[in-house]
């Protein structure tokens, strides 16, 4: 899995409240059996100016010029609420986003943006709401800092902490999905086995 330690990036605004796992991926572009391809299906309810094609909505922020290439989302509370799909999470990878900034998130989608190298980053509303405001005055020059061993973000001069739980910022720095953060356990592992090979050998 890719590490997140520092990151400098163009942010989205999406201020909208509860922007569930739907409209993040709609369930119309889940047709696939891989998670290739997702990306294109990210927000495509609000992406395109039609449900059956692939022209772009001008109105749509990710749309807009000054916002292509866009990495970090500002968004509102209540992101990813809904159902559980994991699709929402790997359609937004694939199309580039590496960090979400909300005032809250839906708790299994963001225990699927650990898992999957994306930040869920928290701050207070009007703090973000400050954020979108200096970012838009100029895009593509006004780019946020993400600074996550340190917990701070840096924007329009200011810096501002955010808390993360210790076991999911050392998923996202060391690269490690639930896979590999259990086999960094190996050797208790191992020494659990070879405890019960002793104590109850039938089992073996």
């Amino acid at each position: 899995m890719e590490k997140f330690t520092r990151h400098d990036g163009i942010a989205a605004p999406l201020l909208r409240a509860s922007i569930d796992t739907d409209a993040i991926i709609p369930s119309r572009e889940m047709k696939l059996v891989s998670r290739q391809g997702l990306g294109a299906g990210l927000f495509a309810g609000w992406r395109y100016l039609a449900q059956d094609s692939r022209d772009p909505n001008p109105e749509f922020v990710l749309n807009k010029p000054e916002y292509q290439g866009a990495s970090i989302l500002l968004c509102g509370p209540n992101f990813g609420c809904g159902s559980s799909r994991e699709h929402a999470v790997w359609a937004l990878k694939e199309f580039g986003i590496r960090a979400i900034i909300a005032p809250g998130f839906g708790s299994i989608f963001a225990n699927n943006c650990v898992r999957n190298g994306l930040l869920p980053l928290v701050l207070e509303a009007d703090t973000i709401a400050r954020i979108a405001d200096w970012v838009a005055l100029s895009p593509r020059d006004n780019r946020v800092l993400i600074d996550l061993p340190a917990r701070h973000v840096q924007a329009g001069g200011q810096q501002y902490s955010f808390q993360i739980e210790e076991g999911a910022s050392r998923m996202l720095v060391e690269g490690l999905d639930a896979i590999a953060l259990t086999l960094t356990r190996w050797d208790y592992i191992e020494a659990f086995h070879e405890q019960r090979r002793q104590s109850r050998p039938w089992l073996y």
